[in-house]
């Protein structure tokens, strides 16, 4: 099977999931999608597979972050309480990876598939500050208590989505930008803007970003898309969604993936969520999901 699209879910250094399944699937069934549609940290594994393709890149990448989070053994910089500095030092490292793993590839992202990068911008009638403690509130409660695939809190408040696309950033510094617009989290991040509109996390508008695929046009055949989530669902798994133009594959870990979205401190836990990911695929594979 051959997927024409694909959709990459948010879910920080759960992403590494994505990342196994899809080179194990490639080694497997080569893939060759014209379009990559993520959000947050979904947006940075879609540029990984280009820049740095295959088990060796993300190897590379795992690598990296072994040596840059060797020294961190808390998620909070509890020397900065009392200083201007950042409680948190999410943003920094994260800015530094992007920097270090994907800076020598930008031509060859340029030259793969267009990655429609989701972001969510805060609305009008609220303040920057306000919108944020609203939007990751109201997030935060509907995950815990209705686990939906596809929330709605965010649009409910008036979050509207925004999306840019990997081809029209200049260069390798407005695509990073981009990317830690998509992964915006305070505290963890500061509030980002974007033309002077305060931006959040793509996953507040929904953290699966189907609603940027491109059905297919009408009387041609669908376009077959590769849904791939971070988190577990009572759901099927796989299980096929069909909508005008469009048949979505959804694919969900096997099981809970070890490691949390935001923690930096436990590193050695990146490379278990990869390697989950190509016993995945490879389970997949085998069980014949994409014949």
């Amino acid at each position: 099977m051959q997927f024409d699209q694909v959709v990459l879910a948010g879910g920080g250094n759960r992403c590494w999931w994505q990342a196994g399944f899809w080179n194990a699937l490639n080694e497997a069934i080569p893939q060759r999608p014209t379009k990559i549609v993520a959000v947050s940290a979904g947006a940075a594994t879609a540029c990984l597979f280009s820049a740095r393709p295959g088990d060796e890149g993300a190897q590379w990448g795992l690598h990296y972050y072994s040596k840059a989070l060797a020294s961190v053994s808390s998620n909070v910089d509890w020397k900065n309480l009392f200083s201007s500095e950042p409680l948190f030092p999410h943003y920094r490292l994260y800015r530094a990876a992007l920097e270090n793993i994907l800076a020598d590839g930008f031509e060859r992202i340029q030259e793969g598939p267009e990655i429609l990068i989701g972001l969510a911008k805060t609305p009008s009638y609220l303040s920057p500050k306000l919108s944020v403690a609203m939007g990751l509130l109201a997030y935060e409660l509907e995950k815990k208590f209705q686990r939906p695939l596809h929330p709605q809190s965010g649009k409910r408040l008036g979050f509207s989505r925004l999306f840019v696309s990997s081809k029209a950033c200049a260069d390798i510094d407005e695509l990073i930008e981009t990317i830690l617009q998509s992964s915006c989290t305070p505290p963890f991040t500061p509030v980002m803007y974007r033309d002077g509109q305060a931006i959040l996390d793509g996953g507040l508008i929904d953290n699966v970003p189907i609603d940027g695929l491109t059905p297919a046009i009408p009387g041609e055949k669908n376009q077959e898309a590769l849904v791939l989530l971070t988190r577990r669902y009572d759901l099927p798994n796989p299980f096929i969604q069909e909508l005008p133009g469009l048949r979505l594959t959804y694919i969900q870990p096997s099981q809970k993936v070890p490691i949390s979205s935001w923690d930096y401190s436990r590193h050695d836990l990146m490379p278990r969520a990869y390697e989950l990911g190509k016993r995945d695929a490879q389970q997949a594979v085998t069980n014949g999901i994409f014949v």
